[in-house]
């Protein structure tokens, strides 16, 4: 593991592996010792246009070979993944704090996203359609955008950055990579060393390791990504949706949540807790999709809050390297106390604390909130760390217009001992995704994933990655002699 944090501290741009030439360094930590891993001078506005004119010069013929040949790379990529899975693990666990079970959900995920990418090499497929002029083809050709901006976060850095930059490269389209500060090599080099030992040509994929303090918008503002692939908070987000719009670029947001895991009247209870504390406290309650409100409908209310709670009080926290830890740091002190001041505004409002967690360091302790004010901002937002709200409810009418009184609308789940009743009330809940008898974390490679409202704007996996890295050519053919007015 020490060896990719020596190795990979670079930026890696037209296939080489160089250090920026920024007047500063992006340190990288460990958040629950806060030893430090790596020092990465950060890539510069200049390194940031080689980055893409890199990409641009070698998609030209990445593009014409043959998908069959794409396919190859991220078949052996796989391999390689498969080969160094322990040193991949524990990478995670050091840089982001993940715990054993969370490293091993990632590249689990990480894999069927790979698997995937393999398949879409050859998806793409075109038309004829017909024409109302005679002796006239029209042919509709799908082709890839170009080059691919693709900007990173923290919480599951190896599976998101694949996640984008694996089909962007098999559709046949070149990749600059900016993954966040916090994560730059489970993120970003470590994808880079993958792909290159794979057989990947230099050029099509580069790494930039750097901040917006030293590059500004130039990331977004350069004339040549087509399309830039954002996952992060939704301010961020906004801002990168204007200034593509603005530029004339697409943009694919994946953005926060609020989402609220529901258990009516009729639901198993047991199996209603193990969703609800899987889908609050995994990876630390890190996650775009995590169940930030729990809501229960009354007539259960006191029995799922007991059974919740005590689950509640037996999760580990501690070193991420630990198998039995559950709950390992969050990202950085500034998310810590963040947290900390969530809970104590909560109270503040007038919340009860069932449960009541410390902080030391990187470390946040559960906290489960009941009572929070109905109008408090605190169940409005996102909140990404181990804190859940407990809200009971009188009522489905009542539970669907709590979970829809958010600006975000990514992820959710209902429990219920009707099939039926559940997907009827799935149906009326403002989100991109919902989940009947499950928890509210799920992604998968062939479904659409994406939210509604401040959720983020387009959808990937499947399908709708194609969509989102390719682009449609009509090209039309004339066999006879078209007849012009003039």
């Amino acid at each position: 593991m020490s060896s990719y944090f020596t190795d990979l501290a670079q930026q890696y741009i037209d296939g080489e592996w160089r250090p920026g030439t920024g007047s500063w360094d992006v340190i990288d930590f460990n958040p629950y010792d806060d030893e430090k891993l790596a020092s990465i001078t950060v890539a510069t506005v200049d390194e940031v246009d080689q980055a893409y004119q890199a990409a641009a010069r070698a998609q030209k013929q990445w593009a014409q070979t043959s998908p069959y040949t794409r396919r190859a790379v991220f078949e052996r990529a796989l391999r390689l993944i498969e080969d160094r899975e322990q040193e991949i693990a524990d990478l995670i666990i050091a840089e982001l704090g993940g715990t054993r079970v969370k490293a091993g959900f990632e590249l689990h995920l990480a894999k069927e996203f790979l698997r995937e990418s393999i398949h879409l090499a050859l998806r793409p497929e075109g038309k004829i359609l017909p024409s109302p002029a005679d002796g006239k083809e029209n042919r509709v050709y799908r082709v890839p955008v170009g080059v691919v901006g693709v900007i990173s976060p923290f919480n599951f850095p190896f599976l998101l950055s694949l996640k984008s930059v694996a089909p962007a490269l098999a559709l046949g389209n070149g990749v600059v990579l900016k993954p966040h500060q916090n994560t730059p090599i489970a993120g970003g080099t470590l994808i880079a060393k993958i792909l290159e030992d794979a057989g990947l040509p230099g050029g099509l994929l580069n790494v930039v390791v750097t901040d917006i303090a030293e590059i500004g918008d130039a990331f977004l503002e350069h004339p040549i990504p087509k399309v830039i692939s954002f996952t992060g908070s939704d301010k961020v987000g906004r801002h990168v949706a204007t200034v593509c719009a603005k530029h004339f670029k697409r943009s694919v947001l994946e953005l926060g949540g609020n989402s609220a895991l529901v258990v009516l009247d009729d639901a198993d209870l047991d199996y209603a807790v193990d969703a609800a504390v899987f889908s609050r406290f995994v990876h630390q309650g890190q996650v775009c999709m995590a169940a930030n409100r729990v809501l229960v409908d009354r007539a259960v209310a006191d029995e799922f809050t007991e059974k919740f709670v005590a689950k509640v009080r037996t999760l580990k926290v501690g070193d991420p390297r630990d198998p039995q830890t559950v709950i390992g740091p969050v990202i950085n002190s500034a998310q810590a106390n963040a947290l900390s001041g969530t809970v104590e505004q909560a109270i503040a409002e007038g919340a009860t604390a069932l449960v009541r967690g410390t902080t030391t360091n990187n470390l946040v302790e559960p906290s489960v909130l009941t009572d929070v004010p109905a109008d408090s901002a605190l169940l409005r937002q996102e909140v990404f760390g181990p804190v859940v709200f407990l809200i009971p409810f009188d009522g489905e009418e009542e539970a669907v217009r709590i979970v829809n009184d958010t600006p975000y609308g990514l992820s959710g789940a209902v429990h219920t001992g009707d099939i039926e009743r559940g997907v009827a009330f799935a149906k009326r809940i403002d989100t991109g995704m919902f989940h009947v008898n499950d928890g509210t974390v799920h992604d998968e490679p062939l479904v659409p994933f994406g939210g509604e409202k401040h959720s983020g704007i387009g959808r990937l996996n499947g399908e709708t990655t194609l969509e989102a890295f390719t682009t449609i050519k009509w090209i039309s053919v004339q066999h006879g002699r078209s007849g012009f007015p003039f």
